[in-house]
């Protein structure tokens, strides 16, 4: 008795001279003619699901690889010959998405120009501030940096996917003095709320602050040494902190998640905390090379919020290169609040969270 030969996508029975064989499948030539197709670029057969194309063309995975690519802004395909290069990063766009970057002041998420240092020392501050609900609007983008540069070119703007109605503010790396002192942040804030923008009252926004990795040290391992007490710190007051950060839980979880790896000593916590290999999205950052990125912090556009941050971040950096491990390992957080000078906005702002010497005044309503 002959074995019966079934397709293997509608069981029915065949003959076999109705039998279609294609990748060591059997089937009907109706369902060889559904499930398969040809390759528009070499006319090679390949199964539906492994074309690389679109609705216009179908290719081979060979075809795609060599000759054609993704806009990087809109995802849609093009042929390599037609993919055009922001001069600041080495992502393809189409020409239609690329004109607008041109165009625009919000520029592409991965645009990263050439740093430029402002202000005079060696601990660099590069702030990442999203804002969200006022749209992701050109002509507000144009106005903020128009306020933002009238000195120096010290910020830009950038889409960010993860936010759903505006953008993202980038400042070029200075350090707190300049910051506080040079840079017209109240400004840039205020303007920001009255166009109707959040960074607080938001489900998507955060405020990061980049670190600059020299600071730290010497050479990398010099300035491990000193970063791994930056990590020490912030797992050992996490309670502390994420109270500062205004971050809720599944906020916390999702885009500056803790380590969890608190040892009795420094290095070992550190040690710890790298062989996790967490990636970015933790609370301290140490996947950049040339900075650690702090995460923790909720977004906002209140000034005296933001100051207080940055102070707060300035304050943790200074003790992780002045002190020493056993320093670090033996601080309490009364310890730390105590020892802070002439940084009014986070002592106040440390206050209100109930986190200054048992001292506390009313916190108001964060923007």
């Amino acid at each position: 008795m002959e074995d019966i030969i079934t397709c293997v996508f509608c069981d029915e029975e065949l003959n076999e001279e109705d039998v279609v064989c294609f990748d060591d499948t059997l089937m009907c030539r109706d369902c060889f003619d559904e499930q398969t197709t040809i390759c528009d670029c070499c006319s090679t057969r390949i199964w539906n699901e492994n074309s690389e194309g679109n609705s216009d063309i179908t290719l081979c995975s060979h075809c795609y690889e060599y000759s054609y690519t993704h806009c990087e802004n809109c995802n849609a395909l093009i042929h390599n010959d037609d993919a055009c290069y922001d001069d600041d990063s080495d992502y393809p766009y189409c020409r239609d998405c690329y004109d607008k970057i041109q165009e625009s002041c919000i520029k592409s998420y991965n645009y990263k120009p050439e740093p430029t240092f402002y202000g005079s020392g060696n601990l660099f501050y590069g702030i990442e501030l999203e804002i969200d609900k006022g749209g992701e609007d050109n002509a507000h983008a144009e106005q903020l940096l128009h306020i933002a540069n009238a000195r120096d070119n010290v910020l830009y703007a950038k889409h960010d996917g993860s936010i759903d109605n505006g953008f993202e503010l980038v400042s070029e790396p200075a350090t707190i003095d300049y910051h506080l002192n040079e840079f017209n942040w109240a400004d840039v804030l205020e303007a920001a709320i009255n166009m109707g923008y959040r960074s607080h009252n938001t489900n998507t926004c955060g405020l990061h602050v980049h670190c600059s990795r020299s600071a730290f040290g010497k050479d990398r391992d010099e300035q491990d040494i000193a970063i791994a007490r930056i990590v020490h710190f912030v797992e050992k007051h996490w309670n502390e902190l994420i109270k500062v950060s205004r971050r809720t839980q599944n906020n916390l979880d999702r885009w500056a998640a803790r380590y969890c790896t608190i040892a009795a000593e420094v290095q070992e916590t550190y040690k710890k905390a790298k062989e996790k290999h967490l990636g970015r999205y933790v609370a301290v950052n140490l996947d950049n090379y040339s900075t650690i990125e702090f995460r923790l912090f909720r977004g906002t556009l209140r000034y005296s919020t933001f100051v207080a941050t940055l102070q707060l971040v300035d304050e943790i950096c200074n003790l992780a290169i002045n002190l020493s491990d056993k320093e670090i390992e033996s601080m309490s957080w009364a310890d730390f609040v105590a020892g802070i000078q002439e940084k009014p906005e986070l002592i106040y702002y440390l206050k209100s969270k109930r986190l200054y010497v048992n001292e506390c005044i009313e916190e108001t309503e964060e923007m």
